[in-house]
């Protein structure tokens, strides 16, 4: 298993932990150069999402992926981190479904 997975999984762990409901892990890898992985999940709340988004640095800082670009925090509705190879998007509910990424990225592998 490569480092990434290995850090999305945990991601996955830990923000499951913190109440994200709908947590995905996408594989775009050979779809696209943007990333490898994205991770979504949706927060209860913009202090919830904001909670969130503050231990997805944390976990996967810890194993070795390294914050590059953070968008959205003062709204609270979709935080994007940007960590090269992995993105993780933070909604809220009514956010995640107009964005609907899962649609958007259809062809990508779901890990989990």
């Amino acid at each position: 298993m490569n480092d990434e997975l290995t850090a999305v999984k945990a991601l996955h762990e830990v923000l499951d932990k913190k109440f994200a409901k709908d947590i995905t892990i996408m594989e775009l890898g050979e779809l696209s150069p943007i990333a490898d992985y994205f991770v979504l999940a949706t927060g209860g709340s913009a202090p919830q999402i904001a909670s969130l988004a503050q231990v997805a640095e944390e976990t996967l800082k810890a194993r070795g992926l390294l914050l590059k670009h953070t968008e959205g925090l003062q709204s609270g509705k979709w935080v994007l981190l940007d960590f090269g190879s992995v993105i993780v998007h933070l909604f809220d509910k009514e956010s995640r479904e107009y964005y609907n990424l899962e649609r958007i990225w259809g062809d990508a592998r779901t890990v989990s």
